[in-house]
């Protein structure tokens, strides 16, 4: 049975003409404050408010920016009164932050110490 048309067409993403998935991710996640947006929605939903102060007072228009590329991705999504919050694909991909964590918390003592 022949893959969806979706899955099997390459579609060029910024820095690659290959299209790959992990091309795609990695740009997203490389975007000025994508990072810091999931990391601070790691543990409970923040209103853009809330977040634009997490985020060291980044600019309004950046951060509803990186939101909006979140949402279209599945990864973010707007919970109606409560703000901003990972969805089970961003909670996922939060988790594989985890050990980065874990390695930067002993890399930090190791250079400081």
């Amino acid at each position: 049975m022949p893959k969806p048309a979706s899955v099997t067409k390459k579609t060029a993403v910024r820095g690659s003409r290959s299209g790959r998935p992990i091309m795609a991710l990695l740009d997203l996640l490389g975007r000025r404050w994508t990072l810091r947006i999931v990391w601070e929605l790691r543990d409970t939903p923040l209103t853009s408010r809330a977040l634009r102060i997490a985020c060291d007072d980044a600019s309004p228009t950046i951060v509803q920016a990186r939101l909006s590329e979140l949402r279209a991705a599945g990864l973010v999504e707007l919970e109606p009164g409560d703000g901003y919050r990972l969805t089970a694909l961003g909670r996922e991909l939060e988790q594989t932050f985890l050990p980065l964590h874990r390695f930067a918390e002993r890399w930090s003592k190791q250079v400081s110490g």
